[in-house]
């Protein structure tokens, strides 16, 4: 049966990221890309796993049955027909590649910058940021942002850490969402960029976020769009890009969005 249609694996979808696959299967690789939203998807979610797996997973690797894990690599053969010099370490790699994207899929780690690998396909700019915030926001619990609500002084400070770094001149006053509880700032990092993520927590729906970063793409009217089953209300200004993301109606996020933009204009 022809495999021109099959759809491939994480496994060679890391050796296809890593330059590690034949020509002829890194071609069948590519087209089925083009064709298939769910497997570009994917290849864009295992392309921005590129993270210090070692540094992050060092405790759980630790944990580890070293010696058990260590005999099942060994165990894993060379694909039959491979080219001399293929060798059966690349197909353990592809395996410890698809278990670092398990490990990155399963655990909602709150780090503080999220990276982004090699661009394989490229895109408006302003529409690739917003893709990588929806996985990061998808994350969120309720639980994620439990806990008192922050006075005004810390809310400043927090602000404050935001304004030095994107040239913004935010108030608690000018982010305050109506009926929703500020929980908190935080400074991340978006391709090499100060990203700024002030987060809430709506007691009706869950976790909403309020994003900026730098953008000279120029003004755009606020427009929407839905992304892991959240609502995007996004816009943009001469100097900076925004997007309120949240799991409310699309209408209801539409209003918040309409109030804090002029707000936060800089």
């Amino acid at each position: 049966m022809s495999t021109k249609h099959t759809i491939p694996s994480d496994e060679d979808l890391t050796a296809f990221i890593d330059g590690e696959l034949p020509a002829e299967e890194a071609a069948r690789i590519e087209a089925i890309v083009k064709d298939d939203e769910r497997v570009a998807e994917r290849l864009e979610f295992l392309t921005r796993a590129s993270l210090p797996f070692e540094q992050a997973f060092a405790p759980l690797l630790s944990e580890a049955p070293r010696q058990k894990l260590e005999a099942m690599l060994a165990a894993i053969p060379a694909r039959e027909g491979a080219k001399t010099g293929f060798a059966p370490a690349v197909t353990r790699r592809r395996f410890l590649g698809a278990l670092a994207a398990s490990l990155v899929a399963g655990i909602a780690i709150d780090r503080a910058a999220i990276g982004i690998g090699r661009r394989l396909f490229p895109k408006d700019e302003n529409s690739e940021w917003r893709a990588v915030v929806a996985d990061y926001i998808s994350l969120y619990t309720a639980e994620t942002l439990a806990g008192p609500v922050p006075g005004r002084q810390n809310q400043a400070a927090q602000l404050a850490s935001l304004d030095e770094k994107l040239d913004l001149s935010l108030s608690p006053e000018a982010v305050a969402l109506p009926g929703i509880d500020f929980k908190r700032a935080l400074l991340l990092q978006y391709d090499g960029k100060a990203l700024a993520q002030i987060a809430y927590l709506d007691p009706e729906t869950g976790p909403m976020a309020l994003c900026i970063v730098r953008s000279d793409t120029g003004p755009k009217a606020p427009d929407l769009e839905n992304r892991k089953g959240m609502n995007v209300v996004y816009w943009s200004n001469a100097t900076h890009a925004f997007m309120l993301i949240g799991h409310a109606a699309a209408d209801r996020m539409t209003a918040i969005a309409d109030a804090v933009r002029g707000r936060v204009a800089v």
